[in-house]
Order: C-alpha cells, then structure tokens, then sequence
C-alpha cells in the first residue's frame, strides 16, 4: 500500500473526529466507507472489535480508536497548532475529551438510542448530557473556542458528539439556554473543514478503487 487505509462511516462521530484531524495533517489515506451492519472482512481481520475509524498504517500497525488516529496524525503534522491550545495544555485538553467520551457519552447513548439500553429513562440522560453541554457553553462565554481563539484538539474531538446529541431532538437543543455553544457548533457545522470530511461515498467492497482522503479537505 502506498498509503494508509482508512475504514471510516460518514456518520459515525469517532469516525468523523478521525476524518478531521487526518484533513488537518495532510495525511493522506484509501478511504473505505464502512456499512456497520454488513463490515468488510478486511476491516474485521485488521480489528476484531468492529468499530470504525480504523487506520491501517503502511507498514502494517493497525490503530482502532479515534482518539489515536488523531494524535498519530498531528504528531506527525500539525500545521494548524491542534496539539498546542492558545490557551492550557494538551493534558487539560485530553481531561475535557476524557469527560466527553466517558460520562457524555454514556449519557448521549441512552438518550438517543434509550430504547437499546433496558429502563433508560431518556429524560434523565438528556438533563445528564446537557450538564456537559453548560459546562462547555460556560467555557464558550469568554472564548471562540475551548481553548482559545482558535481551534484545537479538544474542538474537533468532542463537536461530532455535540452534534449528536443537539440532531437527537433539535427543536429541544436550540430552544435550550446555550448561546455560546449554539454559536460554536453553528460555526463548525458550516465550516469548510466540516463540509469537505463529509462527503458521500459509496460502501467498499473488496477490488472496488478506493478515494484518496483528503480530496480537498
């Protein structure tokens, strides 16, 4: 393989924050567009456990959780400064993604998906998922972004959850008192950067060609 392989699912926001840090380092991947319910056999054989994103690397490491695909991407370049917030640190920047992806993100499951998740009482988890949601809409009050003017990690690690969790029911999120979060996730959601990972593509089957990711990202 000349380049990495990238397993990805257009919707999925692990796979989204994946999509987005590898737009920003310039890496450049085959991407595969997943069907979950119908995973490529390659995929499986890669990482077992069956989630995307999942990065093939050209020498054969494999790495299967979002998180790391964005740090291996920026490490190797980071042209836009996403590891070095204007303001903190990197490690207060991976404490606020932490928070996401443990108690948000329980949290968001069982709301969107309550009737998966056996006596999930969706309005609790949605009152539990909008205390983060403060949180962030407290840190937006006095700044662009979570760590300062301008985009870091921590903005494109934790906004395809918000997103996911404003699109569960969006009457209620814009009808809630959160202005300065409604303003960042607006801004991202228009942004060129969002739009160009976003791009449909058909689901891979083995010997179809694969796009180059990022096309134009």
């Amino acid at each position: 393989m000349s380049r990495p392989v990238l397993y990805s699912f257009r919707r999925c926001p692990y796979a989204m924050r994946a999509r987005l840090a590898i737009a920003s380092a310039g890496l450049e991947c085959h991407l595969r567009e997943v069907v979950l319910r119908d995973k490529p056999v390659a995929m499986l054989e890669a990482s077992p456990k069956g989630t995307v994103p999942v990065l093939v690397l050209e020498d054969g490491p494999v790495i299967d959780e979002s998180l790391d695909v964005m740090l291996h991407a920026l490490r190797n370049h980071d042209p836009e400064n996403w590891l070095s917030p204007e303001e903190g640190s990197q490690e207060e920047m991976l404490a606020l993604i932490a928070d996401c992806d443990g108690g948000f993100k329980h949290h968001l499951d069982r709301y969107k998906y309550a009737t998966r998740y056996e006596d999930a009482d969706f309005e609790h988890h949605r009152r539990e998922g909008a205390a983060f949601l403060k949180k962030l809409d407290e840190r937006l009050a006095t700044r662009d972004q979570l760590f300062g003017t301008r985009i870091s990690l921590a903005d494109m690690a934790i906004m395809p959850f918000v997103r996911q969790f404003a699109n569960t029911d969006r009457d209620w999120f814009d009808a809630q008192p959160l202005p300065n979060l409604h303003r960042w996730l607006r801004g991202h959601l228009e942004s060129v950067r969002f739009k160009s990972v976003m791009p449909k593509f058909p689901q891979w089957k083995p010997g179809d060609e694969e796009p180059v990711f990022p096309a134009a990202a």
